[in-house]
This record gives structure tokens, C-alpha cells and sequence, in this order.
């Protein structure tokens, strides 16, 4: 298929469905293309082509996207006799014997699963680089980051390899990567998809799953697919009033937005990103809707004292158990250097230091819930700063102190609304001069996806992005 990019996740989806094309042959184009460009990106670690032809050998579900190639991130989302390292050499040859909720869903859906893609060790940064797989590369400048912690995901979108991939969202772990590579990605409400059966919920709440994808319509359309609690959930978001793919397209109404250009956690602004965000607000005017620069304010200490707590907290746990299951102790040689700064803090904090951080995380969601009564969406900078060159957020940087810095760049928009529990979306509005992808984030209230896709696929039409394809791998403009 010479025009395999020409097509998003759903178009592809429609030519299997009509004849004109086999599943094999779209696995053989995103094989060729993962062959022919991923010496240079590096984000498919751990390629499952046999499993994948041997699925559609054997008949694929009729699911909505029969057909149409898939990848998994290799964090958390275990795919059963594939490895599941989570980036980390301590789980270098762990294989589940299970498929995670979301990939027994994603399979259900047709997808054609043939890979998994890189992650940094546990997810803890925003750039996917690590001691066991390297680092992933920037499809727009190979050497920026592609985003992290689904950097993987969001190269091989944007470098044409899938039209959409698995993802997870922790502290901006979709978002970040869709700003980074000029994509979509929606982190959905807190308890909207599935996290099951290994763990009722990630970062005690604060992490969720989706994907990155590059129109509006393919991520609605995964989501329908997707959401909903797996068994023994252990809460579940409200549920939607209709499939989320029929509020694209439908109006949004004229909705009053509240801008924000500060961070929550005090790291400065780059101008290009202030830029981005206050251009989407005139385009969100010239659609009718309110756009009103009101800040939202809040506690900042008890924010970063509270996620940092659940992050150290969790992380030990998993790193701990691990260890234990290979008969030994943790050693700091396991992990690299910034993951064994979360760990030594971890040894630090008590139980009711946790159960303190759960109950600050639980009152910024209710102070944001009441800002969201008065507006109906936030509008910010996705990151607060362009894409950043590799190395400078490794967690083996040469010197932490500025790659925490770095960090709180990034995380510096995102945080807060995994805090929260509530939807947000990333949308690639915005490339500064040299060329690089500026992402712009909308939060909605808990358990509104659809007034936020509703909005995303207003922008998407008004300024469309599809055709934006990095010059590395452009390959033309879409059809129609």
C-alpha cells in the first residue's frame, strides 16, 4: 500500500471492510515502514510480527478496526507470552502469561497487535530513553524527544509506522508525546478505561490508558472501543450519554473557556508555547465561543508533596515485589539514577504520608470541579517548553538537578489534571518556526470526553493538522 499513511485508523478500517485491501498487506505496509525507518526512530523495542501473522491467519474478530495494525506500549499492558519489561532491566525477561483488560479489548476491536513500544524505566520521566532499549527519536528533529512516557506510541504515529497506538498517562504521559510529535492525545477520566486484572487503578488513580492518534475521529472511535470498567474495578466514570465517535462532528455549542499561561508547579513558560495557546484561544473566539483569561489557582506545595508521594510510593512497591519474586533484595544497580532517587524517598514516607497524599489529590479534584462549574473547559499550553534534545530529561543525566527542571517543564501543564482524575486533550495546533510540533490542552469536567471531542474535532476542521507530516517521512497529503 504506497498510500497506507494517506489514511488514518478508521479509513484503513473502511477498505479492509469493503475488499479493497487484506489485513496482511496493511501489516505488511506498517512492517516495511517499521523496517525502513525504525533505525532511526527506535520506538518499536519489541517487535511481534509472527504473533501478529499468525493471528490474522487464524481469523480476526469482526471488530470495528478489523485489520488495522496496533502497538502496545511496554508499560504495564502486558500482551500474554511477549515480554513486559516496563523499561526496566529488573524485568528484562519477564513474560506475562495473560493479556492485560486493554489488550484483551484492543484484540476484541480487530486490531492487529505487532509490537510494543518504548517506554522510560517505569514511566517516571517525560522522555522515552533508557538504559535497556536507548533512546526514541523525534520523527519532526531525531534529535529531540519524541515525549515521554509513550515517546515510543507517538514516534511510530508520526512517523507513519500505525495511524494511532497504545498509550498511558500518568503525569502527561499521552499528551506530552502527542505535543512532542504533533498529534491527538486524550487522557480520558479517571476510571474510564480499563487498568485490569494486575492492578483496580495506576498512581492511585492518577494514571489512565488511550492511545495517540492523528485525527480527532480515531481517537473518539478507540475509546468506544475501550472504555468501560473491567471486573472488580474499583470505580468507574460516568457513563457516556452516546458513542463518543457521534459527538465528532456534532456541534459544540458556545462554550465559555477559562485560559491559563502559568504553571501549577512554577516552571517558566517558553514564549513559542504562550504563543500556541493564546492563537488557539483567537481560534476558539473566531468559532463563537467565550474565551476569558481567569488563572486557577492552587495549593502548590500540597500538589507537588502529593503526587510525588503516590509516585515514590507505588514505584517502590512494584520495584520491591519484583525483587522479591527473584529471591534477592533491590540493589541500585536495578534501576537507573533518577528511578533510585524516587526509591530512596519511597523508604522514607509512611502510611499516612500516602494516605495524606491520596487525600490531597482527592481535594484538588474537588477545587477544580468548582472552578469547572463556572467554565466549561480550561484551555492551556500542552508543555511549557518546545521539545527538549535528547538527554536533557534522561533518568541518567549526568546532572538531576537539571533534569528535574526539565521535568517540571513538561508535567508543568499536565500534572494537575492526573491529580484531578479529569479528561484532557492534547491537539497539535500550534509549530513555532523551527518547525517543531507546539501542543495545546483542554480540560473538561469528570467524565466529559465528549464535550472536549466535540471541541477537538470544531479545531481539527477549522485548522487541520492530518496533512502536517514530518519531512523525514512525508508521504504525500491525505486523500480528499
Amino acid at each position: 500500500m504506497n498510500d497506507y499513511e494517506r489514511y488514518d485508523g478508521l479509513g484503513l478500517a473502511e477498505l479492509v471492510a469493503r475488499g479493497d485491501v487484506k489485513p496482511g498487506e496493511l501489516l505488511d505496509a506498517a512492517v516495511t515502514r517499521m523496517a525502513e525507518r525504525d533505525h532511526t526512530l527506535n520506538a518499536v523495542v519489541i517487535p511481534i510480527v509472527e504473533q501478529a501473522r499468525a493471528a490474522i491467519d487464524a481469523g480476526l474478530p469482526a471488530g470495528p478496526f478489523r485489520g488495522v495494525p496496533y502497538l502496545m506500549k511496554d508499560l504495564y499492558a502486558n500482551v500474554r507470552g511477549v515480554r513486559a519489561t516496563n523499561g526496566c532491566s529488573l524485568f528484562a525477561d519477564f513474560v506475562p502469561d495473560a493479556d492485560a483488560e486493554m489488550t484483551v479489548r484492543v484484540r476484541a476491536a480487530g486490531l492487529v497487535l505487532f509490537g510494543k513500544t518504548h517506554s522510560p524505566e517505569f514511566g517516571i520521566t517525560t522522555t522515552s530513553e533508557s538504559r535497556l532499549f536507548g533512546k526514541t527519536r523525534n520523527p519532526w528533529d531525531p534529535e529531540r524527544t519524541a515525549g515521554g512516557s509513550s515517546g515510543g506510541a507517538a514516534a511510530a504515529v508520526a512517523g507513519g509506522i500505525v495511524p494511532w497506538a497504545h498509550a498511558s498517562d500518568g503525569g502527561g504521559s499521552i499528551r506530552i508525546p502527542a505535543s512532542c510529535c504533533g498529534l491527538v492525545g486524550l487522557k480520558p477520566s479517571r476510571g474510564r478505561t480499563p487498568m485490569g486484572p494486575e492492578v483496580g487503578e495506576g498512581w492511585s488513580g492518577m494514571s489512565q490508558v488511550h492511545a495517540v492518534t492523528r485525527s480527532v475521529r480515531d481517537c473518539a472511535a478507540l475509546l468506544d472501543a475501550t472504555h468501560g470498567p473491567d471486573i472488580g474495578a474499583p470505580y468507574v466514570a460516568p457513563a457516556p450519554a452516546r458513542a463518543f465517535l457521534d459527538e465528532v462532528g456534532a456541534a459544540p455549542g458556545r462554550l465559555r473557556i477559562a485560559l491559563q499561561t502559568r504553571t501549577w508547579n512554577g516552571a517558566p513558560v517558553h514564549a513559542d508555547c504562550t504563543t500556541a495557546v493564546e492563537d488557539a484561544g483567537r481560534l476558539l473566539e473566531s468559532l463563537g465561543h467565550h474565551v476569558e483569561d481567569v488563572p486557577f489557582s492552587v495549593d502548590r506545595e500540597l500538589f507537588r508533596r502529593s503526587t510525588i508521594t503516590i509516585i515514590a510510593s507505588n514505584l517502590l512497591s512494584v520495584l520491591e515485589q519484583r525483587a522479591a519474586e527473584l529471591g534477592r533484595e533491590l540493589r541500585q544497580d536495578d534501576v537507573e539514577p533518577g528511578t533510585w532517587v524516587l526509591v530512596s524517598l519511597g523508604r522514607t514516607l509512611r502510611g499516612a504520608d500516602y494516605a495524606a497524599a491520596v487525600r490531597g489529590i482527592h481535594a484538588l479534584g474537588r477545587q477544580l470541579g468548582r472552578f469547572l462549574q463556572e467554565f466549561d473547559l480550561l484551555l492551556t499550553p500542552t508543555m511549557a517548553t518546545p521539545p527538549l534534545p535528547l538527554g536533557a530529561l534522561a533518568l541518567d543525566a549526568a546532572d538531576l538537578t537539571a533534569q528535574l527542571a526539565n521535568l517540571e517543564q513538561t508535567v508543568g501543564f499536565t500534572q494537575l489534571f492526573n491529580a484531578t482524575g479529569t479528561p484532557a486533550i492534547s491537539l497539535p495546533l500550534g509549530w513555532n518556526e523551527a518547525g517543531l510540533p507546539i501542543g495545546v490542552q483542554l480540560c473538561g469536567r469528570l467524565g466529559d470526553e465528549a464535550r472536549l471531542l466535540r471541541l477537538a474535532a470544531q479545531c481539527e476542521q477549522a485548522r487541520p493538522w492530518f496533512d502536517r507530516r514530518p519531512p523525514l517521512f512525508s508521504d504525500g497529503p491525505a486523500p480528499g
